[in-house]
């Protein structure tokens, strides 16, 4: 927890009250001395008697039992706020003298906890850190309505009650627990459940509208087995129910919430209508995370490799200022189509598999893609039992036989489907399918199975795949727009008996909301130039009459081509251009490399990168090289991703790399572009925005202030050792605040929280010593402006509602600690916001027609801006649409503002988020999210490279680092190399 010097000395505690009351409440109350903090929390009744069919649920809550609430929400389920009661442990401990005692004995947010929890008596399980309160709403730029993809909620204000299910035996698939309870609803829905219809989770949680007539029963239920084995006919399985009730949601709290009278979302309660209205949906589609996907929606489109792309649609209850709304927006995923097994086979190979033998590595892809993969046969008629393929047999079929009695006695699979089942196999060079587990496998022949509908693909897409379902996807707004609504129609929300049961009533109107277009801000460029500063006009702009307002000189560099079909006249030709390019634009370029371009193998890229290195330093007397141009192939595999590792971790090279399309069919704007990216690699600036250097942005010019921008990347599903990457830039001057630094560092598989913000550690020689990736950049900052950060503004991006407490309590804690570390009263304000680019909101025109509104794609203009109506009822958040559409329809950035010692009104976040994503490096456009955010997942993606060759993936679209071992075998994670100083600064620009 942070403590703020204030301006009489004194300091203000932040401490966390871990109490939070339950939105699940008791029906009985409790005294209201326990709610505001400052009483000890009720203590709760035990209730060891075992209530057998009461008449009526209990009057006080029984206590929810943990991890049984149904499905995780994403929603954000906590909130701080300042204590007017201290902790008596504070992170800024003040030994008797007066000094700030070594970061070493400062205790972790963990011992604070507890010391807190004794101190008042809170439990720790609950979160309450409150979060920055929503400063007023913004009045700069050009008012407009757009529409929005949420629809207005109305629901009645009775309360919800919450049931424990049991099912024994226990069954681990969703499918099968909604089957037992869907069959429970239909046989006593008249007479047990006294008429009413409750909505299940599928898991652990029924929550019904009014109570049930007991408190406690147990149901016997009979379902036929759909899943049984080869042998034998098809069984009917028993299950016992138990329904036991747990709790009441209060609506009434619900209802303060969403009025702005209380911090805290009551989770529970948003949770259980967001399972109301996703109840009929399951029953119709096929259900994957909060989406759901159907092959009726639209025709599936074929993605390739026995692939296809089904359309459906994302669905989530949301918490806003015009109370609570249904987000729904359009979704497409890849799902394996339901082919008979050896047509999907030759898709999947691309060849013909009938008539010709399999190899080994085709066995291996056949295996990899099928491990898993369910499956129904096809040669018994209307019999389509369905099994779960295990692996591949290494024989052919013809060659299987297996054992038919206990005197072993053998019997080909042809043998056997042919008494047994009157089915000849016609293919018996094709191996087998293994289903069942290891001790007990069956063959089942690949003519005689069929894929079974509905199985999401969830491995890794080719490159191809990828353009097939980006283009499925990609959607006009007028065209999303209307299959939003008419997704709406078609789900019927006033017709839905769950919505109905429990009083919820769904708009069929899209949200109407007040927007602002903010100006996009004025930018400078050199004196030189015939323009010297420059308006962008719809978030774009261009280079023509203009120079960069920092050129770099480059006079040692060379070119190396990697790529066969250029010859060297075509590149020397390239390279020419491209120097007269950086001249024109502002910048010294030597029109000459150090040494003839070099020509080389892509599968020699070290030897050739360190041949020229050498070379280079040989000529040029010891000087080491300040460029290096590289021609690639158009697709060059793994090669860009060993040339960065290389020359960033290796030689220290700052390389430009080319594919040769460019090479050879030469644009003026790529040349630009390319340019603006060598300049910024130099350390120079393109440009910058005309009110930094005026000293006109609110709380960013008038004292030095340091801008950050933080992210993780997780490996791909189905890594599961695989390290997570984590990065952070910051800004290194002002008070222009637009070049950057950044540093990277392994972490551990998908933790998101950021490990080496700040670290210590023990040195022989030196003794303890502080360090961490704030800390560094903190010193950079100074060394480079010769001040030290008087404020810091922190942007994080890749993180989830549900993960915002925690990001919030850990980062915070670091860069205090970072500080501290530095100088003993050094704790300069920090605003902490959290950049979200996974969300389901869109913004669309008011009108369509209206060209003024719109861009050329017919997108929102950029700069709209909205923080009213679909933003959170209480706290500090904004969407914004910084950018000018491409093609498809523009997703706006989610700013949430965490924290906030610095005050900043709504229009001085606004305003200085959107002007700061017109200063991106690489070209001349506003980008979509704010640049240290961007360049943060540049490099956290770029550090992916690093990752030692063998212990990355064998894959034909680069090093997707496999990473260290699995946590099991050793639980530490391999570091990254280091990166070269001359590197650090430019390895994001890419």
């Amino acid at each position: 927890m942070p403590i703020r010097q204030m301006k009489d000395g004194s300091e203000q505690h932040f401490v966390i009250k871990t109490h939070l009351q339950n939105s699940m409440n008791p029906t009985q109350k409790h005294p209201k001395a326990t709610q505001n903090g400052k009483g000890p929390p009720p203590q709760e009744q035990s209730h060891n008697n075992k209530p057998h069919n009461q008449a009526s649920p209990p009057t006080r809550n029984r206590g929810r039992r943990r991890g049984r609430g149904g499905r995780k929400s994403d929603q954000g389920d906590v909130c701080m706020r300042p204590s007017s009661r201290p902790c008596t442990v504070a992170l800024k401990s003040v030994n008797p003298a007066g000094d700030l005692v070594p970061s070493n004995q400062i205790k972790s947010i963990e011992n604070v906890e507890s010391v807190c929890q004794m101190e008042t008596g809170f439990p720790t399980s609950s979160k309450s850190l409150s979060f920055a309160r929503r400063p007023g709403y913004g009045q700069i730029g050009t008012k407009c309505i757009v529409k929005a993809n949420h629809f207005f909620a109305e629901l009645n204000e009775k309360d919800l009650n919450q049931y424990d299910v049991t099912i024994t035996p226990e069954v681990p698939s969703r499918t099968v627990n909604r089957a037992i309870i869907a069959e429970l609803v239909r046989l006593y829905k008249e007479s047990d459940l006294g008429m009413r219809l409750p909505a299940y989770d599928g898991r652990k949680s029924l929550y019904t509208a009014g109570e049930l007539p007991f408190a406690w029963k147990e149901f016997t239920i009979k379902l036929i087995d759909e899943e049984d084995g080869i042998n034998g006919p098809k069984r009917e399985r028993e299950y016992k129910v138990v329904i036991k009730f747990v709790a009441r949601a209060n609506m009434y709290q619900l209802g303060q919430f969403l009025a702005g009278k209380r911090a805290d979302a009551p989770q529970e309660a948003l949770q259980i209508l967001d399972i109301v209205l996703r109840e009929l949906s399951n029953k119709r589609y096929c259900p994957i995370g909060r989406s759901f996907f159907s092959p009726d929606i639209r025709n599936p489109q074929r993605l390739g490799e026995g692939l296809e792309s089904w359309c459906g649609f994302y669905q989530s209850i949301r918490p806003t200022q015009m109370g609570l709304s249904l987000n729904i927006d359009m979704a497409s995923a890849a799902f394996i189509e339901a082919l008979p097994v050896v047509e999907f086979v030759a898709q999947l190979l691309g060849k013909d598999v009938l008539s010709r033998p399999l190899s080994d590595s085709d066995r291996v892809k056949i295996k990899k893609a099928l491990r898993g993969v369910k499956v129904e046969v096809t040669h018994r008629g209307n019999v389509r039992r369905k099994y779960r393929v295990a692996g591949l047999t290494s024989q052919p079929t013809r060659e299987l036989v297996f054992p038919v009695d206990d005197n072993s006695t053998m019997k080909s699979v042809v043998e056997y489907f042919q008494e047994m089942y009157g089915f000849t196999i016609q293919h018996t060079h094709l191996p087998c399918l293994q289903v069942g587990n290891q001790k007990k496998a069956n063959y089942l022949p690949m003519e005689a199975c069929k894929i079974v509908e509905g199985q999401r693909y969830t491995k890794r897409l080719n490159e191809k795949q990828i353009t097939s379902l980006l283009r499925v996807t990609c959607q006009r707004p007028r065209d999303r727009e209307h299959d939003i609504l008419q997704t709406v129609q078609h789900n019927a929300y006033d017709q839905d008996p769950y919505a109905k049961e429990f009083g919820i009533k769904i708009s069929e109107k899209l949200a109407s909301v007040e927007a602002r277009i903010l100006p996009a801000p004025w930018l400078k460029y050199h004196e030189t130039g015939k323009e010297k500063d420059c308006l962008p006009q719809v978030g774009q702009w261009n280079m023509m009459n203009k120079k960069m307002i920092n050129g770099m000189t480059v006079t040692r560099w060379a070119c190396i081509n990697f790529s066969r079909s250029v010859q060297e006249s075509v590149a020397r030709g390239f390279c020419h251009e491209l120097a007269q390019m950086c001249q024109v634009s502002g910048m010294e370029f030597n029109p000459e490399p150090v040494i003839p371009i070099y020509s080389a193998r892509p599968e020699q890229v070290e030897k050739a990168l360190k041949h020229v290195y050498h070379a280079s330093m040989n000529k040029t007397k010891g000087k080491e090289l300040e460029l290096l141009l590289a021609i690639l192939p158009d697709n060059n595999g793994s090669l860009y991703g060993d040339l960065k590792r290389i020359c960033e971790t290796d030689l220290g090279l700052i390389s430009q790399c080319c594919l040769t399309k460019h090479v050879f069919k030469i644009s003026k704007q790529y040349l630009a572009n390319v340019s603006l990216k060598i300049n910024v690699k130099m350390g120079g600036r393109n440009t910058v925005l005309l009110d930094a250097i005026s000293c006109r942005i609110p709380l960013v010019s008038d004292i030095p202030t340091i801008i950050f921008g933080a992210d993780v990347t997780h490996p791909e599903n189905g890594e599961d050792s695989s390290p997570s990457i984590a990065a952070v830039v910051a800004s290194q001057d002002w008070p222009e605040v637009t070049k950057y630094a950044g540093l990277v560092c392994a972490q551990a598989h998908r933790q998101e929280l950021i490990q080496d913000l700040y670290k210590t550690w023990q040195d022989p020689v030196r003794g303890n010593v502080s360090g961490g990736m704030i800390r560094d950049l903190l010193v950079s900052f100074r060394k480079a402006t010769g001040q030290k950060p008087l404020r810091i503004i922190f942007y994080r991006d890749g993180v989830s509602e549900g993960q915002f407490y925690q990001v919030l309590l850990y980062e915070l804690d670091a860069i205090r600690k970072a500080c501290a570390s530095l100088e003993p009263d050094y704790q300069p304000p920090v605003t902490f916001i959290v950049v979200q680019k996974r969300h389901h909101t869109r913004l669309f025109a008011s009108n369509h027609r209206d060209r003024s509104s719109t861009d050329k794609s017919g997108n929102i203009l950029p700069g709209t801006v909205v923080d009213s109506k679909i933003c959170h009822p209480s706290e500090f958040d904004f969407y914004l649409c910084s950018h000018a559409g491409i093609q498809g329809t523009s997703r706006p950035a989610h700013y949430h503002v965490l924290w906030d010692e610095n005050n900043f009104t709504a229009d001085g976040m606004q305003s200085l988020t959107n002007n700061l994503c017109y200063t991106y490096a690489r070209c001349t456009r506003s980008v979509s999210v704010v640049p240290p955010a961007y360049y943060a997942h540049l490099a956290a993606f770029r550090a992916r490279f690093y990752m030692e060759p063998e212990m990355q993936e064998n894959g034909m679209t680069g090093h997707a680092a496999k990473g260290t071992r699995p946590a099991g075998e050793s639980g530490k994670v391999r570091p990254l190399p280091a990166l070269k100083e001359n590197v650090k600064r430019v390895m994001f620009y890419c």
